[in-house]
């Protein structure tokens, strides 16, 4: 099994980040941690609702780049700024995953950057031939 690096490199502020948006690896995609971007810009307003719609959608529009959907995620981790922030976070999420959510773990942590959010999923696609 080979690993394929999924999607173009991320860039913020003209600097190419070290790492890549996602990986296959077999069945299975791997999603590196996203926060909420805006019109190319790390999000730094909003709350946390808004936030995390903004993260979900961009984890969805990469799901879409290895052929996946959300239907596919088996595993989510979620860090929150706030504790405070976990039941709209919460009610948003639902929103995204309505029936047979994955598995989730969710803690409150400094985060590296000024979010209020962010979210790292692990997909399972069987690869087709």
């Amino acid at each position: 099994m080979k690993k394929q690096i999924i999607g173009d490199p991320l860039v913020i502020g003209g600097r190419t980040l070290s790492l890549s948006r996602a990986v296959r690896a077999g069945d299975f995609v791997f999603l590196t941690g996203q926060v909420p971007f805006k019109d190319g810009q790390v999000m730094t307003t909003g709350t946390v609702e808004e936030q995390t719609r903004a993260v979900l959608d961009e984890i969805k529009a990469t799901l879409a780049l290895a052929d996946c959907e959300l239907s596919d995620v088996v595993k989510a981790m979620v860090w929150l700024q706030e504790k405070e922030d976990f039941p709209g976070f919460n009610a948003v999420y639902g929103e995204y995953f309505p029936t047979d959510p994955p598995t989730r773990s969710a803690v409150v942590n400094q985060l590296l950057v000024d979010v209020r959010v962010e979210i790292e999923v692990v997909a399972y696609k069987p690869e087709t031939a």
